[in-house]
């Protein structure tokens, strides 16, 4: 069969080749110069999904590097901090054990305090560490300083504030050496003396004891408490809730006398970050206002939602039915009851894993149908995310560290608007026996492991001479710098899981890459080797269509 095959044909196919040609060469030049196999997603569209969930997961594991390197920085630099506070620790056990012999007088322990307070002011300035304008010891609160310093006070009487709470107030850059008496002259040291007699005097000392002048003590009339004045120390106490029974022991004019009550205002630290000690409780519907809610436990870290679903109101030693929401309401657990009690006033709700709803009377002792109540646990941590399962804590609370003063965040003031410093129903501030002569607070850092209080006893006791309460500071620093490394030794092991975890997700990040690399990379050396095949091919179809052009009928005439 023969065609017939027109100059058109001619034209056309000629062109449809060379454009054919040129746009591989194109493709190719593209593939060169991006130095990609796959450009758009016509190129290959299976590769080109498979690169998009690649380059998502890389994009993963970039973030989870970025927050390694800030995991790594920020525990790092709170490993070094706690190393720090402890050598200064040893350096605080060394002074003390050579001001606690009977060696040393008054004048080496008052250069010894010198050197004490100094330690003192760098554990402080070592417990406010920040690490890139955060402060990594003050929970979520990131943006203040973990502590700040305050005047604070011992006692050697541990009844003296059992009918009363106390403040300090102003500061002072000695210690406060306070001995009560009684005014009348009628008691004899170690007699007690109630406030309500207004026979309570105070002498006070600002030169470790050398000298006393005369304080004053007169009450308050807008809460019924106390204010101990004294002249030219830059401080005051106030005693709030004084009761008739509130009482100091009266001291003889012999200063050594230790029968009667003695205070030392004294330098500690309070703590003004975030704490995990508790819960927030909120009521909501008909009669909420005449409840009152308390929460305390082991909660998960999400709002917790109790619901009453008795029918019809019910007392609080009868059956509650309820139920509750672990994830703030969206689902429930329903079914659940209270046990009858008819001898209490009050409910105790369960809630997993180990939390505690109590409800009791603030005017009414009824629960109401549809009642809610929202459980907000307290929480510290600043958590980031190192790879897709799992998390680390980059932060500590510095009270349970450090210890310090601490108020509940829970803590309302008292009537009369006097407020009563570091002190509530759950954060009380009460004194220990007179043989240890330090103050327990309610936080983690309880008692002879609280290193500010500890710090702050020792700065007292030695610019006031007291050679048996530098004595018996030791086993608190014992107990102090233990804690500081337990502390230590948590954030150590956080760095190596952090160090840990940087390998593992360097490795994947790599391996991704290269699966991405093989689909979308091209190969350099297959690539120049197909570009200049393709030029070949568009020289050759450009000479031979530019000689098939020349042909025409005319050359044969």
């Amino acid at each position: 069969m023969v065609m017939r095959v027109t100059q058109q044909m001619l034209y056309s196919n000629s062109v449809g080749y060379i454009n054919s040609s040129l746009s591989d060469l194109m493709d190719l030049n593209l593939q060169a110069s991006s130095e990609k196999r796959i450009n758009r997603p016509s190129d290959d569209p299976t590769a080109s999904a498979q690169i998009l969930a690649l380059r998502d997961g890389l994009s993963s594991m970039t973030q989870y590097q970025e927050n390694l390197s800030t995991a790594k920085g920020w525990l790092n630099l709170s490993d070094q901090t706690l190393l720090q506070v402890s050598t200064l620790i040893t350096q605080a056990k060394e002074l003390a054990e050579q001001a606690a012999t009977g060696t040393y007088d008054g004048t080496n322990r008052e250069q010894i305090s010198y050197q004490m307070s100094s330690l003192f002011d760098q554990i402080l300035e070592l417990a406010n560490t920040e690490y890139q304008g955060n402060s990594i010891y003050a929970g979520q609160k990131t943006d203040s300083n973990a502590f700040e310093k305050v005047l604070w006070m011992t006692t050697n009487d541990a009844e003296f504030t059992d009918n009363c709470t106390f403040s300090i107030e102003g500061n002072s850059d000695s210690t406060v050496l306070l001995q009560f008496y009684d005014t009348s002259g009628a008691a004899a040291a170690g007699d007690s003396i109630t406030f309500a007699s207004g026979r309570v005097g105070v002498r006070f000392s600002t030169d470790g004891g050398d000298t006393f002048e005369e304080g004053t003590v007169s009450a308050l009339s807008s809460n019924g408490g106390v204010r101990i004045e004294l002249p030219g120390s830059g401080a005051s106490v106030v005693l709030s809730g004084v009761s008739a029974t509130t009482a100091v022991k009266a001291n003889s004019d012999d200063t050594n006398d230790t029968a009667g009550t003695w205070a030392w205002l004294r330098p500690s630290a309070r703590y003004t970050g975030d704490d995990e000690d508790g819960a927030d409780v909120t009521a909501y519907g008909t009669g909420s206002s005449l409840l009152s809610a308390e929460a305390s436990g082991n909660f998960s870290t999400n709002n917790i939602v109790v619901r009453i679903d008795n029918d019809t109101a019910v007392g609080m030693n009868e059956v509650i039915e309820y139920s509750y929401s672990l994830d703030g309401g969206i689902s429930w657990t329903t079914g659940n009851k209270t046990s009858a009690d008819t001898t209490s006033n009050s409910a105790v709700i369960s809630i997993p894993p180990g939390g505690i709803l109590n409800l009791s009377s603030n005017g009414s002792n009824q629960v109401q149908p549809g009642q809610q109540f929202v459980v907000k646990p307290r929480t510290a941590d600043i958590n980031l995310k190192i790879s897709d399962s799992a998390s680390v804590t980059i932060n500590d609370v510095g009270k349970d560290i450090f210890g310090g003063l601490y108020v509940d965040p829970s803590y309302t003031q008292a009537a009369g608007g006097e407020r009563i410093s570091m002190t509530s129903s759950n954060a009380t501030v009460s004194f220990a026996d007179a043989n240890q002569a330090t103050t327990v607070y309610g936080s983690n850092a309880y008692g002879s492991s609280n290193l500010f209080e500890t710090m702050g006893n020792l700065v007292a006791f030695l610019e006031t001479n007291n050679q048996d309460g530098v004595a018996r500071m030791l086993a608190n620093l014992d107990e102090c710098q233990s804690q500081v490394l337990s502390a230590a030794a948590n954030v150590g092991s956080r760095e190596t899981r952090v160090t840990t975890t940087k390998t593992f997700v360097e490795n994947l990040a790599n391996n991704i890459e290269d699966q991405r690399s093989s689909l979308e990379d091209v190969d350099v050396a297959e690539l120049m080797t197909k570009l200049n095949q393709a030029e070949i091919v568009y020289e050759a179809v450009l000479r031979s269509s530019s000689s098939i052009m020349k042909m025409s009928l005319m050359d044969y005439i």
